[in-house]
């Protein structure tokens, strides 16, 4: 599969251990590399949709001056949107409380956009997904942020984990998105590159 893409030695440049397991799942090779302390601020005037693809560009701009001919990077950030505003990681444990009482029994979108990018070529996409949350209990916040400690993680949770067992209700889109990488999308997009 993927043929296309033996011309490249693909380059995955995220730390996350979520996007390094579903990259993996497309049965590609692919090395891990990371530039520490890649600015992730955006434009306060930049739309909620266009915030991930503006830092998935971003983390790929750090990328390209060290970019071989034969190397494909990919790049990709996630949010996670409410009606109002953006929920990014939390700082600590109140945020992470103040966060997911915020969530609880309201739907959110969650939005990764990623960047494809080749010495020659570039693409980039972003995917949404909406994810509908329970009423969640203030035990049960407290006892997944003892349990888990989703500190790494947008909107201080992880889908695959506890929480999402006992407080997804619903997912319109990619359950693999909300976890940080879009896979069927991103394969679909390797296709063409």
């Amino acid at each position: 599969m993927l043929d296309n893409l033996k011309k490249y030695k693909i380059i995955l440049g995220s730390n996350s251990p979520r996007r390094k397991t579903l990259l993996a799942g497309l049965d590609i090779d692919f090395e891990v590399k990371t530039i520490a302390d890649i600015d992730e601020s955006y434009p306060d005037s930049l739309p909620f949709e266009e915030v991930p693809l503006f830092i998935a560009g971003k983390k790929a701009e750090a990328f390209r001056s060290s970019l071989q001919s034969n190397e494909l990077l990919i790049t990709a950030d996630t949010v996670v949107v409410t009606d109002t505003e953006i929920v990014g990681k939390p700082k600590d444990k109140a945020d992470a409380v103040r966060i997911l009482n915020c969530l609880s029994g309201r739907d959110h979108r969650v939005i990764t956009g990623v960047h494809l990018v080749a010495k020659d070529k570039t693409s980039c996409f972003s995917v949404i997904s909406t994810v509908s949350f329970a009423r969640l209990e203030p035990e049960e916040i407290n006892y997944y942020l003892e349990k888990y400690s989703p500190y790494d993680k947008a909107g201080s949770y992880g889908i695959q984990e506890w929480i999402g067992y006992i407080g997804v209700e619903s997912i319109n889109g990619s359950f693999y998105n909300v976890m940080g990488l879009p896979v069927q999308r991103l394969y679909k997009e390797l296709q063409r590159f």
